[in-house]
């Protein structure tokens, strides 16, 4: 087959925009490292699965009436996404928010690329720019230190850096609901767990009174931890990835309103005649499901630092975890990413190398859902490309245009950062709307804005 496109890294972004093209007809190679010959992967992967989720399994808030990731969901399965058509066939429970199991959700990514005429997927590693033709760099935060290096060189400067964290994964059945419960905050998202087979419930929470969360911090403060290179001491970490021992280290009570907030969960074992339904725990650790079986849960908010030892000692100590069995422990890798705003133009195109674009966590998107729709949005540039038709870009104020404009040209160059989508990077709805409303206004205003859009693509 000759091909009109090369994608070089089969992740989320990758795969996205392979299916984006593959669907118009174009004939696409994609080229993944693991899998290869050589026995390529990255420090954080554990398989050879295209779009292999390797943090969280969470694709966090669906709500596309008053959450930005929510609309960028929505405006994602309206441009006939594979990432969220995946993702729908691999949810599992977890309230609000859009969880999956991810060996199903990247079988079926796979399987769905797998059955396009027009794309042939290829276990090889890739060292060196092409030469030729159109191009996807969509190699993600951990693009292999030789390519690394000649997009270095092919930029002119050099990439930033910072370190993403992974948290452990913990067997179902070795937690002690004796002293841990099941309930979702404030019951928040209970209906939209209901329709999907879940309870109403879909966290697990363990309770610590004062003194229990005091020596729990304390804990993670001076636990044995990862010791960093010499070059990686000054990587800045991405906060919505802060290792829980870094958080413990701003203050007493800072991971109290983070991931250890116990407001809005009444502890059913905490029982009393005056108190019906229990009372808050001082701290809370709660963990969602991570898989459809229902086997294998997460620890929300606990990506760690801790070596390994170290991890399994203190997370025993928590309540209802003293017997825990971990089928993943906590990890950190280091990632990159590219000065976006200042080296790609508003198509995602180099701009010393108008042939290459770049697509994913690379350009300095955060999160799963945003990754993806990089690659959504750079599959439909190239499509648009190739059909000599113009590219109109989705209006900045729906997420996908939010977060593109963010990413190529409206954030500050000189102190860019990984970002999710967020209303911060929407035009500001109209003044005279009730606070409280406002999240309801940028959402009404995308979808209906995303309508007028979606006829460009025909």
């Amino acid at each position: 087959m000759t091909y009109q496109v090369h994608i070089i890294g089969g992740g989320m972004a990758g795969s996205e925009a392979a299916w984006q093209l593959a669907r118009r007809g174009v004939r696409v190679r994609l080229s993944e490292m693991r899998g290869s010959p050589e026995g390529d992967r990255s420090p954080a992967h554990q398989g050879d699965g295209l779009a292999e989720l390797v943090c969280s399994n969470s694709f966090r808030s669906d709500d596309s009436d008053k959450n930005a990731v929510g609309l960028l969901h929505h405006d994602m399965r309206q441009c006939d996404s594979l990432i969220m058509a995946a993702a729908a066939k691999a949810r599992v429970p977890a309230g609000s928010a859009l969880a999956v199991d991810r060996d199903v959700f990247s079988a079926e990514v796979e399987a769905a690329l797998a059955a396009q005429p027009t794309l042939d997927v290829v276990r090889e590693r890739i060292d060196t720019l092409p030469a030729e033709g159109l191009c996807i760099i969509a190699t993600g935060p951990l693009t292999a230190p030789a390519l690394a290096e000649r997009i270095g060189a092919a930029t002119g400067a050099d990439s930033l850096a910072f370190f993403d964290a992974i948290a452990p994964i913990v067997y179902r059945d070795s937690i002690d609901m004796d002293v841990a419960w099941m309930a979702s905050r404030w019951d928040k998202g209970a209906e939209a767990s209901l329709e999907m087979g879940g309870d109403g419930r879909d966290y697990i929470n363990c309770p610590m009174n004062k003194e229990q969360y005091r020596a729990f911090r304390q804990g993670l403060l001076d636990g044995d931890k990862t010791v960093f290179r010499e070059w990686e001491a000054n990587t800045p970490y991405f906060d919505g990835c802060m290792p829980i021992e870094v958080m413990a280290e701003r203050g007493e009570e800072t991971l109290r309103f983070g991931p250890m907030k116990p407001v809005g969960l009444d502890n059913p074992h905490w029982a009393t005649p005056e108190h019906p339904n229990g009372r808050w725990p001082y701290a809370v650790v709660q963990l969602r499901q991570d898989n459809k079986l229902g086997t294998l849960w997460n620890m929300v908010g606990f990506q760690t630092k801790l070596k390994h030892a170290a991890q399994v000692a203190l997370f025993r100590t928590i309540p209802g975890l003293e017997n825990a069995e971990f089928a993943r422990l906590g990890g950190l890798h280091r990632n990159t990413f590219l000065n976006s705003p200042t080296l790609l133009d508003r198509q995602l195109r180099l701009k010393s190398a108008p042939s290459i674009r770049f697509a994913g966590q690379i350009t300095g998107c955060e999160g799963y859902v945003e990754s993806a729709s990089v690659g959504l949005l750079a599959g439909l540039m190239t499509a648009a490309q190739i059909a000599g038709k113009p590219w109109t870009p989705p209006p900045r104020t729906t997420a996908l245009g939010a977060l593109l404009s963010h990413i190529t040209g409206d954030a500050e160059a000189d102190s860019y950062q990984p970002m999710n989508v967020n209303f911060g990077l929407f035009p500001p709805v109209d003044p005279d709307v009730k606070k409280k409303q406002r999240k309801e206004a940028y959402t009404a205003r995308g979808k209906a804005d995303l309508l007028g859009w979606l006829p460009t693509l025909a």
